[in-house]
């Protein structure tokens, strides 16, 4: 992208508050610097069940925090939280991203799709999943991945019930999380929540595994950009930022 063009500007519903400093944190560590807006979106309760989460990702939560971006000239938008899009099946995704787009007139995604791209990316083809989810959820997101036909060779999860529990794990905790989850037969790492703090430890994240690890607030990141056509080669945010996303 030239000097002179100017960044993308990309909008993240983001459901309580975790680890939603990251897109700010995302924006200022790429060239040009985006410009991101993030909507606090309400639901009844925190917690990694598929009742919970499904109200949580529910059309008219989407359609509740997309009323704060209606003049906000944003160019793409995300839905960001990855158990509250895949615990809704395909047809789930398909109704939240249709719901944005009708509101908006953006392009839109959500997280969990974010990761089905960001795997075929990074030309991975079987992968581990480091959930800090309870197991019941993490293997609705194994379920979601192969439909994609992405191998799981290994999944592993924290049983941690809220959003808020999780946004509080500090960089060795997650490192520790990385290197006691990478797979001899995995082309990748998946961490799947966005209530994990990951942006500023990309790097130490994927050395540690001696892989490519896919975090949730860096792939919703990366698909904002693809889905603005803003989307180019970036240092310091991991293997999937180095992909020429034209080749």
């Amino acid at each position: 992208m030239d000097k002179n063009t100017p960044g993308p500007r990309l909008a993240f519903l983001y459901p309580g508050h975790a680890a939603e400093d990251d897109y700010p944190r995302l924006a200022g560590m790429i060239s040009p610097p985006a410009e991101v807006r993030v909507v606090h979106t309400a639901f009844d309760v925190d917690a990694h069940t598929v009742d919970a989460l499904t109200e949580m990702g529910s059309p008219a939560r989407l359609t509740e925090g997309a009323a704060h971006l209606e003049s906000a000239d944003m160019e793409a938008v995300l839905w960001t939280s990855t158990s509250a899009s895949f615990v809704r099946g395909i047809d789930g995704i398909g109704e939240q991203i249709e719901t944005l787009e009708n509101l908006l007139h953006i392009p839109a995604s959500t997280t969990a799709m974010a990761f089905a791209r960001a795997v075929t990316a990074i030309n991975a083809r079987r992968v581990a999943i480091a959930a800090t989810y309870p197991r019941d959820i993490a293997l609705l997101f194994k379920t979601f991945l192969e439909h994609f036909d992405i191998e799981v060779v290994h999944i592993n999860c924290r049983g941690i019930i809220t959003a808020a529990e999780v946004g509080t794990l500090e960089k060795e905790a997650v490192l520790r999380f990385v290197t006691d989850n990478d797979h001899p037969d995995a082309d990748a790492l998946l961490i799947p929540d966005t209530a994990l703090h990951s942006a500023a430890w990309l790097e130490d994240l994927e050395a540690a595994a001696g892989k490519p690890v896919l975090t949730a607030n860096q792939v919703s990141f990366w698909e904002g950009l693809r889905l603005c056509g803003k989307l180019t080669p970036q240092s310091g945010l991991g293997t999937l930022f180095r992909v020429d996303p034209w080749n």
